[in-house]
């Protein structure tokens, strides 16, 4: 580590350090990459997760997490565990990366997963540099049997139930997105492309309730105003259009990152399905 930054002193800035065939000591500063590492890598791999990797609402793997050191965030948090090999997201922290960069660091950035494609192209690249790709085809077995099983689950209706997920302050997930792919393979209609596009987007109520969809999926069923970010969710105006049996929970953790979540989320997302458009 010492060398690393005395050559950075002396200006060497593009400095690459090899990396051996099976990284030992691996540290991921990314929620999803932490959840990747979970599933893929030897135990004795894992130098440190993200300080996101314990959070049992956005966690899909938060209890395993916690027999792991979690406080990889900043560049000198990470320097300090002098890692082989470092996972990130494309939007980790520009600053945090390039300090790492610069330092002669391997660092892997990962693309957020838009669909079931992306989430298994990032398991098979993180299965194969954590040296264990037979792990990685296991997990993608798993996803395209869940795929399939939540397909099977699920009669064609004549008319599909459109939905909206709205998130906090209005958030609306869009028609690209992950979970907007997982919504139509269990034959809702995902009215979010509608109202915020591919990608999704802020929506104000007034537009949702002018364009209501037949069912509201929140993160949560309980309708409370826990903070400001969540008050909207609990509006009136939505109680009175979207009653209990109008809304559909869909915990954070099965979508916010694709990889070790998504058999789980086809079977939770497939059940509500079936719930709200039986055979």
């Amino acid at each position: 580590m010492l060398v690393r930054i005395a050559l950075l002193l002396l200006g060497i800035s593009a400095l690459v350090w090899p990396a051996t065939a099976n990284p030992q000591r691996i540290v991921s500063i990314n929620l999803c990459t932490d959840e990747l590492l979970l599933r893929l890598a030897d135990p004795a791999q894992i130098a440190a997760l993200s300080t996101y990797a314990t959070d049992e609402r956005l966690s899909f793997l938060a209890t395993e997490a916690k027999a792991f050191r979690h406080d990889a965030a900043d560049a000198e948090t990470v320097v300090g565990l002098d890692p082989d090999l470092v996972l990130a997201g494309r939007f980790t922290k520009r600053d945090t990366r390039d300090i790492l960069r610069r330092l002669g660091y391997l660092l892997v950035e990962l693309d957020p997963a838009r669909s079931v494609d992306d989430s298994i192209a990032a398991i098979r690249e993180v299965a194969s540099l954590t040296g264990h790709p037979e792990r990685g085809e296991e997990l993608v077995a798993e996803i395209e049997a869940a795929r399939r099983r939540a397909k099977a689950a699920v009669s064609a209706p004549k008319v599909r139930p459109t939905v909206v997920f709205y998130q906090r302050r209005g958030y609306v997930t869009g028609g690209a997105t992950l979970t907007g792919e997982l919504l139509g393979d269990v034959g809702l209609d995902n009215a979010g492309g509608t109202l915020a596009g591919g990608s999704g987007g802020f929506v104000p109520l007034e537009k949702l309730i002018a364009n209501p969809p037949d069912y509201l999926i929140l993160s949560s069923a309980t309708a409370r105003a826990e903070d400001q970010g969540s008050a909207l969710l609990a509006h009136p105006a939505l109680l009175r259009l979207f009653p209990s049996e109008k809304r559909i929970a869909l915990p954070d953790r099965l979508t916010v990152c694709g990889g070790p979540s998504l058999p789980a989320a086809f079977d939770w997302l497939a059940a509500q399905a079936q719930r709200i458009a039986p055979p």
